[in-house]
This record gives C-alpha cells, structure tokens and sequence, in this order.
C-alpha cells in the first residue's frame, strides 16, 4: 500500500497496574531517522522497540513519544539510585567547599540523570516489556493508517496528472510528423529560393542529403516511446504501492528528460505551450512523490 511519511498516530493501553500512551509523528527524510521520548524506566527497551518501528515504516523522520501513568500504588514504578545520588551530591558539595563556594544543589536536575535510574531496569520483567512492545505496535498500526489514507489521496492526484500527460503526449506523436514535413518543405522553399536568386541549380543528391538529416534532428519518435513507458511505469509504481517514494522521483526525472529534448527538437509554438505545460505537471508530481515512503 501506498503511504504518505507525513502522518499521526496514538494509542492508550490500560494496564492492571499503569496506562501507557503513546504518540507518533512523522515527516518527509530521505531516510529513516527515529526520535524517542521515553520514560526513564523504559529506555533500556530502545533497541528492541526499534526493531518493531522498522517493520512498519521506510523513510521518513519519526518522533515516538511515551508516557505512563501508574494506577496502583503497589506497582513498581521508575526507581531512584539514591544512594549514586547522594554520592554525586557529596562530590560536588566538596569540590565547592574546596574553592571556597557556595553549594545549593538542584534536585530537579537528578531527574535529567540516566544512569539514576538505571537500577529500575531490573525491575522491568519480560510481561511489562512485551505489553510495552504491544502498545507500540498499536500506536504504528493506527500511524500507518493515518499515511495510507493520505497516500491514497496523493496518488489519486498523481494519476489524474499521468493521464493527462499522457493525453499530451499522444497528441505531440500526432503533431510531431507534420512539424518535420512542414520545416522540411519550409527548408527546400528557401534553399530554391536562395538558388534562384543567385541563378544556381538544385543539386537533388546534396539536397536529399541534407534534409535526411535534418528530418533526423527534429525525429523525437524514441524520446516519445521512452515517455510512454515511463508514464506506463508510474502507474506500476502507483499500484505497486510499498517503498515507491524513490522510485517515482527517478522515473518523473527520465519524462523531464524526454520531454525537454522534445521541446528542443521540436521548435512549434502550439507544442511549446503543450510542453510547457507537460513540465508543470511533472513538477507537481515530483511535489507530491516528495511526501511519499
């Protein structure tokens, strides 16, 4: 399924003895970058969580928040070192007694302190870790619903755009034979007309020549072959769905080369407006494949 990087999701699990919520956000990455904000207790988990946020996402900047509150004031909740604490604290009371400063310690920044709380790791068994786990796995199944209905959205936008490229590019096959006709006849006029005013005859092998090759410059049957299968191929990917992001950015770059050389093979001013308005499209797309896993 196709998913957009941009996206929400939350989820509240109730516990016998604590709720958890959690909360993803995400925005457009080349890559897959992971944020977390979780309570201390529970950071020892970071690893093993990211193993599951990997099964559900690609690309993509990826902020995963948890709090919990703990209903039973039996339950064992985040655990405090306090005697590490009071060590730190002794430490740093001597050294400011040493310079002979003042020592007012500031007990809201143990809070900050990892390693305070590291001890509370052992407390977490295998069942709390695995409901932890479960809680995420709601939270990125409800956050992957959020990004396949806007990837939905920006599909069905994209392929109104192919099919509209596709119409233009049907007409400039259309066209395209009769510009070569057209300059080709326009070419001879003025080659004879040149000839004649300097009272010279039509040499036929030079001149047939010459306009095989220039039929060659303005010939864009290849560039427009190629631009059908690349338009052919967005939809596959479209359809395709999972990690398309990359793959429509590169194929939306190979019509912009086909269709720029188009442009300068092809000098015609009702074609100029078509490609012009071929590339406009192609920006849109590229827009809207940017918010794209």
């Amino acid at each position: 399924m196709l998913r957009s990087m941009t996206g929400f999701g939350r989820c509240l699990v109730e516990n016998p003895d604590n709720s958890q919520q959690w909360e993803i956000k995400s925005v457009n990455s080349r890559y897959l970058d992971l944020k977390w904000r979780l309570p201390a207790v529970c950071r020892f988990l970071e690893p093993r969580l990211e193993k599951i946020v990997r099964k559900y996402a690609i690309r993509g900047r990826v902020e995963i928040s948890l709090s919990i509150q703990y209903t039973d004031e039996n339950a064992t909740g985040p655990h405090f070192d306090a005697v590490q604490a009071n060590s730190m604290l002794n430490s740093l009371s001597e050294l400011a007694k040493n310079r002979g400063d003042d020592f007012f310690p500031d007990y809201s920044v143990l809070l900050t302190v990892p390693s305070l709380w590291e001890s509370a790791n052992n407390e977490y068994d295998s069942e709390k870790s695995e409901r932890m786990e479960a809680g995420l796995v709601l939270a990125l199944q409800d956050w992957n619903e959020s990004r396949a209905s806007e990837g939905a959205a920006l599909a069905c936008d994209i392929q109104s755009r192919i099919l509209r490229m596709e119409e233009w590019t049907t007409l400039l096959s259309a066209r395209a034979p009769e510009i070569k006709d057209e300059r080709c006849a326009a070419l001879q006029e003025r080659i004879s007309t040149v000839l004649a005013e300097n009272e010279q005859e039509l040499d036929e092998a030079r001149f047939l020549q010459e306009i095989v090759i220039y039929n060659d410059r303005l010939d864009v049957s290849e560039e427009l072959t190629r631009l059908y299968t690349h338009l052919e191929r967005l939809r596959q990917l479209l359809q395709d769905g999972t990690d398309a992001g990359r793959r429509l950015d590169f194929t939306l770059q190979e019509c912009f080369r086909e269709i720029n050389t188009c442009g300068n093979k092809l000098p015609d001013a009702q074609l100029s407006r078509i490609i012009v308005d071929f590339k406009n499209e192609l920006e849109k797309c590229r827009e809207q494949v940017q918010n794209l896993e």
